[in-house]
């Protein structure tokens, strides 16, 4: 293990939403941040932001489940903010539709880029992990991994998360890094504003709805989830591992 590991963080999906709070969060902690993105422009435009704040940042794009450009832009973040301790496997789509409308292309891309982009991302990052022994992964699951209509692909990828966190901590726990995942719940994002256009409901409206159903009667926010990482990838949670932490404002599992 060396003596102080390197302070340097990848946060995938980092263009927007979730991912890009959490990449302003751990610039605010003190970590150099690499935000990779299918959107180039939106993460270089997020890095830009982080460095005018004082930060260090990269911004780089990328197709999380193309396994050259995931090695590619892994050393890119190591040539020129130093080897990552930390990872956030944030990217996501979604595809959603009823089973018996699926289409296999449907079914694939979800895949591709939570399981497959997850795998890759986590495959290439650890390496550096090990070597100083000391790192810390963090996937983003959801409560949809308890299942949800509309959205087996989905679920079914972000269950998949799960059991590859529970895998890689045991697997990588030996080597000081810890592993683990946050289940987020309704989260203010392009996202779930897209699942009410496509229920056909003002977005204003579906989220009041939405927070009925939450025990702290509030839908939540990007910041939410980045507070929870921010706690996850620190020395003070270096004794838990394997863990899914559902963020919803509620007990979910």
């Amino acid at each position: 293990m060396t003596d102080s590991p390197s302070r340097v963080a990848i946060v995938t999906g980092a263009g927007r939403g979730i991912g890009a709070a959490i990449a302003r969060r751990l610039s605010s902690d003190g970590f150099a941040v690499g935000l990779l993105d299918l959107d180039e422009a939106g993460a270089k435009a997020g890095a830009e932001a982080i460095t005018a704040d004082g930060g260090r940042a990269v911004g780089i794009g990328l197709d999380v489940s193309d396994a050259e450009q995931v090695d590619a832009a892994v050393k890119a973040v190591a040539e020129q903010l130093g080897a990552p301790t930390v990872l956030v496997n944030n990217a996501g789509i979604t595809r959603d539709n009823l089973l018996f409308k699926m289409s296999e292309g449907d079914w694939d891309s979800v895949m591709n880029v939570h399981l497959r982009g997850s795998f890759l991302m986590s495959r290439a990052a650890q390496q550096h992990m090990t070597e100083q022994g000391w790192g810390r992964i963090v996937n983003l699951s959801s409560v949809s991994a308890l299942g949800n209509r509309g959205q087996a692909n989905y679920s079914t990828a972000k269950a998949g998360l799960q059991g590859f966190t529970k895998t890689l901590a045991i697997e990588l726990g030996k080597f000081g890094v810890t592993v683990n995942a946050i289940a987020p719940g309704f989260i203010v994002t392009d996202m779930t504003a897209a699942t009410a256009e496509r229920v056909g409901m003002p977005f204003e409206e579906f989220q009041k709805a939405a927070a009925q159903e939450i025990p702290v009667r509030r839908v939540g926010q990007p910041e939410d989830i980045a507070g929870v990482v921010s706690f996850l990838v620190s020395d003070d949670a270096s004794f838990v591992s394997g863990q899914v932490i559902y963020v919803a404002g509620g007990p979910k599992a």
